[in-house]
């Protein structure tokens, strides 16, 4: 059936001349295999596959070696038996010369096939199956683009497919490959256009457009498609649509508007208007993808040109050497002006013969060069419109020349640039030879790369905004953190401000208020065999460090050697255990002599009406004290704090001591812990001096081997006395500052103190201290400190 539809026409185009009959003179016809195959892994739009196979190793010809890498990608196989001898970067048909890893292999000149899987009947099989059938096969669109076949096939739920256009028009000058696959393979290509229809759910329209300077394929196909109405109801849809000669009525667009009339809107695809197009060869290998499971190895190129004494269509495998079929097909290099991969309108000059043939190798020119001379240098534009008369997609390819040459890359997007097919019809009606299409093509380049740059850049200032959110976040949560910590400290000193006041308005109601303290810790307190069954436990535990600590160390295969470094780590673990079975065992002791203890130790500070306490219930004399504390006047609260912190001192100096001694790695942390309690010793003296107590009894020296060896009793009353005058004076210079001037000495000290903190935590991660954490919270606490205070 012949154009039974309406043609509508295309607009714009050419007429160059055909030089099609060049390479119809003689049959489809074969070479003989290549010394080496170079087989790319890019083949096809998208992402290059990925190799699968290894050096050394022996294929078959369709056995897979390059697994596609993912949706948009096409897997690639062997085209012949034999060895793989390298996988490496070789050069691949493309107009930069870029290169691209290739698997090469070694013929064995057998060509066996690896297991392939048949199918009788594709009805059989549901859709999805069908298309992993083509997918697995490696089918790309072999009209030029590289898509592949499979992604083509399934279009999006919402769009509703009611035409399948077999594109069989080829324009382009000199090629004539689709022409003579639909004389020699006409039959497949009627079977191909009913699977294909089976897959995209049966559209109505099933069109296939060939152009009328083709008069034997158009026979051909009529004919087959005739002997397939007789057999199969389906084939009732397909229509032989001859259109006139016109280039470049073969591009996919373009061919779609001249059969159904549709227009592809700009950035959109044919499925979004109903319409699949796909090229004749990708049917035929469809086809046979699903048929006889066929892998896609080879594809029929056009070999023409008057550089060469043999021009014709050959069956050609992929990754054989461009310069080997020219070799084959008597190439004269002299002679040649250049060698085009594809038509003179839209092909590129190969920049490497070596390079393969690959899917999209439709044709191979080697023209003379009064074939295609080199073209005249580009003069001057006359503005004389010729190129937007012939654009066959309707834009103003003169403003996208000048918008180019710009680089004003907003305008030549609103003028469409990317619907620009390429075709060349510009630059070939073009009187000052402007190379218009080359223009275009880098413009095209240029604003990818900086819609590339410019996705890299909004994801980094998306992430650095992220980043400033969530610091911004977290010093909010700091913020607030502080001002409830200081609210609480706040609301925590107002209420003993007023129990105070309280306390000492109604005596008897701070007796009762302590009473009923007394009597809630009575009830919650734990009795004294628990306490003794808790110290003996803690006992038992350092005792059983302690032996484990002593254990001798035994070489293994990690540590053959035992070093005197970990020898010495021994000596001061078990030295750490020793101290802290001594520190039980005292806890123990004091336990046990409270518990004997008839009554508790009177107390100057314990007033006359305090409680009676059981002599057998040390939680009872804990009570009593902490009851008693409460009624000390603010000089006895000083004095038995001032007691109390010499006491810490002295113990603090004494581990500091042996700690040292040892060799321990807290010897610095357990020095700085005595020289905070001296401070704090310091600031009570100044408390007593503050009150008026002078009469302060000196410290005790400290019981260590330094401390005798190092100053008698005397040195030390006379620093107890310095430190005394020191902290009056300080007092007495404190009581004349005003509120401002107190802050600021406060806050001066608290730098001090914190600069000490920072080099203390310097000189604990450069040693790698064991107590970098401690130092590290100390310093905190002290930022924390000062910034309430500034």
């Amino acid at each position: 059936m012949t154009s039974l539809i309406k043609v509508w026409e295309l607009p714009g185009g050419v007429h160059p001349p055909q030089h099609k009959n060049q390479s119809l003179q003689l049959p489809l016809g074969d070479l003989p295999l290549p010394p080496v195959l170079v087989i790319p892994l890019n083949q096809h739009m998208g992402t290059p596959a990925q190799p699968v196979v290894q050096v050394g190793e022996r294929v078959l010809a369709g056995q897979l070696i390059g697994a596609a890498d993912g949706t948009f990608s096409a897997n690639t196989h062997a085209s012949t038996s034999g060895t793989v001898i390298a996988i490496e970067s070789r050069a691949i048909p493309h107009p930069s010369g870029m290169a691209s890893e290739s698997v090469i292999i070694e013929p064995d000149g057998k060509h066996e096939w690896a297991p392939l899987t048949p199918c009788e009947d594709y009805l059989a099989l549901d859709r999805l199956q069908l298309l992993d059938k083509i997918r697995a096969a490696g089918v790309a669109g072999l009209g030029g683009a590289g898509f592949p076949t499979a992604v083509k096939l399934a279009p999006k739920s919402t769009q509703v497919i009611d035409t399948l256009i077999l594109n069989g028009a080829e324009c382009e000058p000199y090629i004539t490959a689709d022409d003579m696959l639909m004389q020699t393979q006409a039959q497949e290509l009627v079977a191909g256009t009913l699977l294909l229809s089976h897959i995209l759910h049966h559209p109505k329209n099933l069109l296939i457009g060939i152009e009328d300077n083709k008069p034997k394929a158009i026979a051909a196909v009529k004919a087959a498609v005739a002997g397939a109405k007789a057999l199969q109801a389906e084939a009732e849809n397909i229509q032989v649509v001859v259109i006139p000669t016109k280039y470049p009525s073969g591009g996919a667009k373009q061919l779609t508007q001249i059969l159904t009339g549709r227009e592809i809107p700009s950035g959109h695809h044919s499925a979004d208007i109903g319409v699949i197009c796909v090229n004749v060869a990708t049917a035929v290998a469809a086809w046979r993808a699903v048929r006889f499971g066929e892998p896609l190895i080879s594809r029929i190129t056009t070999v023409v040109g008057e550089a060469l004494t043999t021009q014709r269509n050959v069956n050609l495998l992929l990754g054989t050497p461009i310069d080997y079929v020219l070799a084959q097909h008597g190439f004269d290099l002299q002679q040649a002006s250049r060698v085009v991969m594809g038509g003179p309108m839209m092909g590129f000059t190969l920049l490497d013969l070596a390079a393969p043939v690959i899917k999209t190798t439709n044709c191979i020119l080697a023209p003379s060069t009064r074939e295609l001379p080199e073209p005249q240098p580009a003069q001057a534009c006359i503005r004389c419109g010729m190129c937007a008369e012939v654009c066959p997609a309707s834009l103003l390819p003169q403003q996208l020349f000048w918008y180019a040459q710009a680089e004003d890359f907003d305008r030549l997007e609103s003028h469409n640039l990317f619907d620009c097919i390429e075709c060349g019809a510009c630059s070939y009606v073009c009187p000052s030879t402007i190379p218009l299409v080359q223009y275009y093509r880098a413009a095209k380049g240029s604003i990818r790369l900086h819609e590339i740059e410019k996705e890299k850049s909004d994801r980094s200032r998306q992430r650095f905004e992220f980043r400033q959110q969530r610091i911004a976040k977290e010093e909010a949560e700091k913020e607030a953190k502080r001002v409830a910590r200081q609210k609480a400290a706040e609301e925590a000193k107002k209420k003993l401000a007023e129990k105070a006041a309280e306390a000492a308005a109604n005596p008897a109601a701070a007796t009762d208020v302590i009473t009923a303290a007394v009597v809630k810790a009575a009830t919650t307190q734990v009795s004294s065999d628990d306490q003794k069954a808790k110290l003996e436990r803690l006992l038992a535990a350092a005792k059983n460090g302690l032996e484990f600590a002593q254990k001798p160390l035994v070489p293994n295969n990690t540590n053959p050697v035992i070093t005197d470094e970990q020898l010495e780590k021994q000596k001061a673990r078990i030295k750490q255990a020793e101290l802290k079975v001594a520190e039980a065992e005292k806890k123990l002791a004091e336990f046990m002599a409270t518990a004997s203890t008839t009554a508790p130790a009177a107390s100057d500070a314990t007033p006359a009406a305090a409680p009676a306490v059981d002599p057998n219930d040390p939680v009872a004399a804990a009570i009593a004290r902490a009851q008693a504390k409460l009624t000390m006047s603010p000089a006895d609260k000083a004095k038995a704090n001032l007691e109390s912190l010499r006491s810490r001192l002295a113990k603090a100096e004494e581990k500091a001591a042996a700690a040292k001694a040892e060799g321990s790695a807290n010897a610095d942390a357990l020095q700085q812990g005595a020289e905070k309690l001296q401070q704090k010793i310091t600031e009570a003296l100044a408390e007593l001096a503050v009150l008026g107590i002078t009469d302060v009894p000196a410290a005790e020296p400290a019981a260590t081997a330094e401390a005798v060896t190092a100053a008698p009793v005397t040195a030390e009353q006379n620093a107890a006395q310095a430190a005394i005058e020191k902290a009056k004076a300080k007092a007495a210079a404190m009581a004349s500052m005003s509120d401002e001037e107190k802050r600021a000495e406060q806050i001066q000290s608290l730098q001090t103190r914190l600069q000490k903190a920072r080099e203390r935590l310097a000189k604990a991660e450069a040693e790698n201290d064991a107590n970098i954490e401690a130092f590290r919270a100390g310093v905190t606490k002290l930022e924390e400190k000062l910034q309430e205070l500034a």
